[in-house]
């Protein structure tokens, strides 16, 4: 199953921006101040990946299902050729 991404460059930045606030809260941990704000930032960058994902599988689900939907009745090979219009 290939999952197509549209807009690699919007995936890139919300993914450096995740990574650049999960180390400013490793550098907050690390110094020992405001260890709950790093806690809060840690919790809602991988809350808020979680659920960019789940979006993203889900719409490729539908995505998949219209695809289905759209195609159910189309025919190919042997059974396009055929005519049923009648002769005259």
């Amino acid at each position: 199953m290939s999952m197509e991404l549209p807009g690699l460059q919007t995936w890139i930045v919300f993914y450096l921006i995740s990574f650049v606030v999960l180390l400013w809260a490793a550098f907050l941990s690390a110094q020992g101040v405001m260890l709950w704000v790093s806690l809060m930032l840690v919790i809602v960058i991988v809350g808020v990946n979680f659920y960019v994902v789940y979006i993203q599988i889900n719409l490729q689900g539908s995505r998949r299902q219209m695809q289905h939907d759209l195609t159910k009745d189309f025919v190919r090979g042997e059974k396009q050729e055929m005519d049923d219009r009648p002769k005259h």
